[in-house]
């Protein structure tokens, strides 16, 4: 194989806060393209301020074991994963990256989109959500009467939070689910969940810090909504930890290091009936196309890195009011623009 790779940077079309005022006006992400003859797979790795992983980073460790990535014979996706595990233990953004370029390219050697190679089929899928970032209360307001939407996951984690949805509840009838990012304690969450639940909440994700497992048990067997986890749960391991303590996981392919331990992620949520919510990091439309794949599989998605952002590298994904349509071609389907490789 012959690996190319290339920085983006795309703006925001608003300023993109969550809890603990962590806020982006633009996202730089690393594209990776994997070549075989005639084809070529694409992955896509976010940078993402509050982990150790920069592009920098991740151009180092590629360069410095780049004949090793690809003299791999690309027979089987997974197996790929296992030797790039092995190859960058320290760098799930690049082996997520790499392994999302294996799968699109293996899809294209096999002339199929990658949810029929998983035998599923595109039917009864998940809308996405649209998400609103923490802003004064009139912003978000303004920025969801900008996208109408079926289905809003408002960012909380402020002292105001009741106060937002409240506002945000006048405006529209739409399912409006919450996102923490851990910034409760267990003594807000007690407080807040019943109230948000009277104003309609679907369910909240990630109330408290990832690592308060006590806490999060006790909070687990009364709260009178689901709770998902997102900090809680980032990799394999962290899946059998969430029983007892979660009602649902939000897998992240850059988190967990690309599509192969996501898919054996929701097998095992499974078999522990644990909820999926397949969720994003800002992904342009190459990432986003690949986190699409697997809504036949889960129970509620957040896809809307490109809705969020000014422009678009590729084409090969497309919304209507929630729904979200793929091109059908073989692997992940994107048609990339050649600017992006320049």
């Amino acid at each position: 194989m012959q690996l190319n790779y290339s920085t983006i940077d795309i703006p925001f079309k608003h300023p993109f806060t969550i809890s603990g005022g962590r806020s982006k006006t633009n996202q730089r992400s690393l594209v990776v393209g994997l070549t075989l003859g005639t084809f070529t797979g694409y992955g896509e790795a976010p940078e993402i301020s509050y982990y150790p992983i920069s592009i920098e980073q991740m151009i180092q460790d590629l360069e410095n074991r780049k004949g090793f990535v690809e003299k791999f014979a690309l027979i089987d996706p997974a197996r790929y994963w296992h030797y790039l595990h092995h190859l960058y233990p320290e760098n799930p953004f690049l082996v997520c990256a790499l392994d999302m370029a294996a799968w699109d390219l293996f899809g294209q050697m096999k002339g199929m989109p990658l949810y029929q190679i998983w035998n599923t089929k595109w039917e009864k899928t998940p809308p996405t959500d649209f998400t609103i970032g923490l802003a004064p209360i009139e912003d978000m307001i303004r920025k969801m009467k900008e996208m109408p939407w079926p289905v809003y996951k408002i960012k909380l984690g402020h002292e105001n939070d009741l106060e937002i949805i409240t506002a945000l509840r006048k405006e529209t009838d739409a399912l409006i689910r919450v996102d923490v990012n851990g910034g409760w304690t267990l003594k807000e969450a007690r407080d807040k969940i019943p109230r948000l639940k009277a104003l309609g909440v679907e369910f909240i994700e990630q109330p408290l810090p990832k690592d308060a497992w006590k806490e999060m048990k006790l909070l687990y067997a009364e709260s009178s909504l689901p709770l998902y986890a997102d900090e809680s749960c980032v990799t394999e391991d962290d899946v059998q930890k969430c029983e007892g303590h979660f009602h649902g996981i939000n897998i992240k392919l850059t988190k967990c290091s690309g599509i192969t331990p996501a898919l054996r992620m929701i097998k095992q949520a499974q078999k522990l009936n644990l909820k999926v919510m397949m969720g994003s990091m800002n992904e342009s439309v190459i990432g986003s196309v690949a986190v699409a794949h697997f809504l036949p599989q889960v129970h509620a998605a957040d896809i809307d890195g490109p809705l969020l952002q000014e422009s678009e590298n590729a084409k090969g994904i497309r919304y209507e009011y929630g729904r979200v349509h793929l091109s059908n071609h073989p692997g992940l389907g994107v048609l990339i623009n050649p600017k992006v490789f320049q």
